[in-house]
């Protein structure tokens, strides 16, 4: 799998969600809507969900591995701090 796109949708200084993100992997299958959130100790990448009846939220996409998920949001990261510099 390689993420062949990385775009910084929207960034925000307010609270605690930092920007909104769009990825592209192997130029086939876009995602929308991830979140780059700055948690109590550090940023992390939140993936799109939506919330259900109950009120809980689920991932309506997510890496299977946490190898992939680290590997998404070390790019997803990378391009961000470039994007904000």
């Amino acid at each position: 799998m390689e993420i062949s796109d990385i775009k910084i949708r929207k960034t925000m200084q307010d609270g605690r969600l930092r920007a909104v993100v769009s990825i592209t992997i192997d130029n086939a299958i876009a995602i929308h809507d991830i979140k780059l959130v700055q948690g109590d100790e550090r940023m992390f990448v939140a993936m799109p969900s939506r919330r259900e009846e109950n009120g809980v939220f689920r991932d309506i996409i997510h890496p299977i591995s946490a190898n992939i998920r680290e590997k998404i949001e070390e790019q997803i990261l990378d391009a961000y701090n470039q994007y904000i510099q």
